[in-house]
């Protein structure tokens, strides 16, 4: 396996590579993690973003790529064999980043979270007239280009169907 899920903050990227994770033996990386200096809201450089996810790739057989960084997976997209691009709508964005669970990863303490979820939510509703890397129109772009196999899901999947196996495998 290697996939990548690609879609606005929200749109179920994360739940998803760890319902696959739990059925198929995969290496994830959540794209968060390379685009951003440690501990900082500032963007790497995106040419140190492309270099440790290629890294990644190197290091793994299997992998799951997730991530709304279209720049960041261009470079890198020719590696992957398919492509899932989460589109369930802006609504279903909003509703799953105000039920998110604390990320302790992104975060130091849940309030903190908490007092970013107004930002967060304006900017997942802007995922429609965006014109830079994290919107749809460049995430329709990255999608049309791809060569390999690909779905674009405009409702929440289970891993079990975006393996193939089925709406009752979990």
């Amino acid at each position: 396996m290697r996939l990548v899920l690609l879609g606005n903050a929200g749109a179920g990227k994360s739940t998803l590579a760890r319902q696959l994770q739990a059925r198929v033996p995969a290496a994830r990386l959540s794209l968060d993690a390379v685009a951003f200096e440690a501990g900082s809201a500032q963007r790497r450089p995106l040419a140190q973003s492309v270099a440790a996810v290629r890294r990644f790739i190197a290091e793994h057989e299997h992998w799951i790529l997730e991530g709304c960084y279209a720049d960041i997976l261009e470079p890198v997209l020719d590696h992957a064999e398919e492509l899932i691009f989460l589109n369930p709508g802006v609504d279903v964005c909003v509703a799953h980043c105000r039920a998110r669970p604390f990320e302790p990863e992104k975060f130091a303490t849940p309030e903190e979270q908490q007092q970013n979820l107004d930002n967060l939510i304006a900017w997942v509703r802007s995922y429609p007239t965006r014109h830079d890397t994290y919107g749809l129109l460049h995430h329709r772009r990255l999608y049309d280009a791809f060569g390999g196999r690909k779905r674009e899901l405009t409702q929440p999947l289970r891993a079990g169907e975006a393996l193939g196996l089925g709406a009752d495998c979990p």
